[in-house]
């Protein structure tokens, strides 16, 4: 097995898309089911564009578990960091859908948010030696909301830093997978303290930092070697390595915005482990690395479901070939 680069912790769980469109709650007839999680689409869109990666989580031992791990083992995600939780099940999230392609979180049906398998992430069952060797730790907020599975994160920052693994953070602020949201913006920020790169969309800028300016908010962690901030169809703003400036969206036709910024994410991680960090420090190359990004973002807009939609290498040269 090729050494691993990237390794994502966090949550992985069933985005139950409405299949009717523009419909409330109530209204909805149906569901369908497409495997997600942020961290689990980054491990994936990181695979399909030939950076190898793991995955660090909880799953039940349940059917919609067996099946996630089997699409991991499918792709080629490393799959020794995920944990079977005996009693609780894997997530499932339920999210309409507007006419526009946009998602709105509807809630988890019948069961509390602290009640699934992955906030029982167990710090003990950790794979320290997987953390040998790699390159980023890719991490969210979500799973900071619960205590057990902070613990487990925070240690794994811990193990990052001990191996000189780069932190990257995508904030990916949910309130509805927050039992008592008022305590979000403390926790976040005082993780932020250990990232070495950060991603938040611009409303996550505006409501942490009150400011949608990658070098504003780079004053205020000047520990940080990057932050990318996404606007959908505004395009994105960066700060990498003291070079900061705009990339404009690419236009397409969305079908589904669901794991668009994931596969972003993943896009410009799969840059840096191509071209290592150093490479920022040159203005068109930092550029051209988000332009890539963006580019991996909007195909995946083009599809429905976050993994499924998630472009190859040779696609996404095509792609920037024709934009």
């Amino acid at each position: 097995m090729r050494d691993l680069q990237v390794l994502c912790i966090g949550e992985v769980l069933f985005d139950c898309l409405a299949d009717q469109p523009g419909k409330s709650l109530p209204e909805v007839e149906s569901w369908t089911a497409y495997p997600g999680g942020a961290p689990a689409n980054v491990a994936c869109a990181l695979v399909k564009l030939g950076t190898t990666a793991g995955f660090i989580g909880c799953v039940g031992e349940d059917e919609p578990g067996n099946s996630l791990v089997v699409l991991f083992q499918e792709i080629g995600v490393d799959v020794r960091g995920i944990q079977r939780h005996p009693k609780a099940p894997t997530r499932q999230v339920y999210v309409l859908r507007s006419l526009s392609g946009d998602r709105e979180f509807a809630g988890f049906g019948d069961l509390d948010t602290g009640d699934f398998a992955d906030t029982r992430l167990n710090v003990s069952q950790l794979p320290e030696t997987l953390f040998q060797g790699v390159s980023f730790l890719v991490s969210g907020t979500l799973e900071l909301a619960y205590p057990r599975s902070r613990e487990a994160i925070e240690r794994a920052i811990q193990l990052a830093k001990q191996n000189h693994v780069k932190v990257f953070v995508d904030v990916n602020w949910r309130p509805v997978f927050w039992p008592n949201s008022d305590l979000a913006p403390g926790v976040i920020l005082k993780f932020l303290q250990q990232a070495d790169f950060l991603k938040l969309s611009d409303e996550e800028a505006q409501w942490l930092f009150n400011s949608t300016e990658p070098s504003a908010i780079a004053q205020r962690l000047p520990h940080l070697q990057g932050i990318l901030i996404t606007a959908g169809e505004a395009g994105c703003s960066y700060y990498l390595a003291n070079n900061s400036g705009k990339v404009p969206a690419f236009s397409v036709k969305v079908v589904d915005t669901t794991g668009a910024g994931d596969s972003f994410v993943a896009g410009f991680i799969h840059q840096l482990c191509q071209q290592g960090t150093e490479a920022l420090s040159d203005t068109e190359t930092a550029k051209n690395m988000v332009i890539y990004a963006s580019a991996v973002g909007a195909m995946t807009t083009m599809k429905a479901g976050a993994i499924a939609a998630q472009p190859t290498p040779e696609e996404v040269e095509e792609f920037l070939r024709l934009h």
